[in-house]
């Protein structure tokens, strides 16, 4: 694994654009190409292996805490909990997720923390990155079946139910509003019938007991980019949770989306070598940790804390609870510390993303940077024990 330099495209932001990211360069550059990482096909294959692995540990998880009724762990309100149990009883199918990972191509990845209910970072990491290795390395491959994979994907999604999908979002968040296009084009591709509307103009007939969009056509499934425990607060809240229709992200997905998974998975895979030991009090960690809610994104109100400094990043989360991890500080290249997003579609390893920081927490105005890898390199090590490409 190695950052280098890499001559930017003369036409790069209308390239980007063309691949449907336009909110690359808003208020800081969050697309860059003037970098990118490269890796051997064998740092490919470990962070392959260790996403496939860490998805299964994760399923295990929601089978643990549904059969052993460890939802107060999480603080999942007791509403929720009947549609969680029946989404998974039903295997209600998940689409995709996003596990963020550790790595520096020395010591195995291991897990920070898991989008499992809203990622996005999804166009940069399909398509975007993808014509970008096409343009500017030819004949060098990239971990990338996201977007075929997702047509795939949503194959499987309508032999689930009948009737068009309908996808939604938040249409003032632009890149929300980009991923949901982007994610009703793949289930177009795949032949599926689809229908975007804004999640505020979603409305609830009172007579067929149902939901239904702008037309009054009755909603059968649903694609929602919007995360599961706000839909569970809003006043149509309890009416979703207890309705037959189809929901992806499913609501099994709500054990996954919160970070008390991070000590769940210690507590079944304790020393595991993909997982950082994560407790839900700081205790056991000692004097050094990180300190992070529950429920959040974006890095918000996540804590680094040392005998002698405290970093804190500013939010509104924390009020339902918190979990500790170990403090193990991200890779340096350069100056800069990447996080390598690897994606799972349905149940396989789809490709990564890679979001860099100067700093120490991964927030919503970090850089991605592409990446790129040669299938004839392996990787070696010289007599001092460092690595060779």
């Amino acid at each position: 694994m190695k950052r280098e330099l890499s001559v930017p495209r003369l036409d790069w932001p209308t390239c980007i654009a063309a691949a449907g990211l336009t909110f690359h360069s808003e208020e800081v550059p969050y697309w860059r190409e003037d970098v990118c990482y490269r890796f051997s096909s064998e740092e490919i294959g470990e962070l392959e292996e260790a996403t496939a692995e860490l998805h299964q540990m994760c399923l295990e998880v929601v089978e643990y805490v549904i059969t052993q009724d460890r939802y107060d762990l999480l603080h999942i309100p007791q509403v929720c909990r009947p549609a969680i149990r029946a989404s998974w009883e039903q295997e209600r199918p998940s689409l995709y997720g996003r596990f963020d990972l550790r790595y520096d191509g020395e010591t195995p990845p291991v897990l920070l923390e898991y989008n499992a209910d809203t990622p996005t970072s999804l166009i940069e990491a399909s398509v975007a990155q993808w014509y970008w290795v096409e343009s500017v390395f030819q004949g060098r491959d990239q971990f990338n079946s996201l977007h075929k994979k997702l047509v795939a994907r949503w194959s499987v999604v309508q032999n689930k139910h009948t009737g068009p999908i309908h996808l939604t979002g938040i249409p003032d968040s632009l890149e929300d509003a980009q991923t949901v296009a982007y994610l009703q084009d793949t289930a177009q591709q795949a032949g599926l019938e689809t229908i975007s509307i804004p999640i505020g103009e979603i409305g609830w007939d009172r007579g067929a007991q149902c939901f239904v969009d702008q037309a009054n056509h009755r909603i059968t499934a649903l694609f929602k980019l919007y995360p599961w425990e706000w839909l569970a607060a809003e006043p149509f809240g309890p009416l979703l949770l207890r309705s037959h229709l189809s929901v992806l992200e499913p609501a099994w997905k709500m054990i996954l989306s919160n970070k008390g998974l991070l000590p769940l998975l210690w507590e079944l895979f304790p020393g595991h070598p993909y997982l950082v030991p994560a407790f839900f009090t700081a205790e056991p960690l000692g004097q050094t940790y990180v300190k992070k809610p529950l429920l959040s994104r974006e890095g918000a109100n996540i804590e680094i804390v040392t005998p002698n400094l405290i970093t804190t990043m500013p939010g509104l989360y924390g009020q339902e609870g918190w979990v500790y991890q170990a403090f193990i500080p991200l890779p340096e290249f350069e100056g800069w510390h990447p996080v390598i997003g690897s994606w799972v579609v349905g149940d396989e390893p789809a490709g990564i993303g890679i979001r860099e920081t100067q700093g120490l927490i991964t927030k919503d105005q970090s850089r991605f940077v592409p990446h790129y890898f040669d299938p004839a390199a392996s990787r070696t090590l010289d007599d001092a024990g460092s690595v060779i490409h």
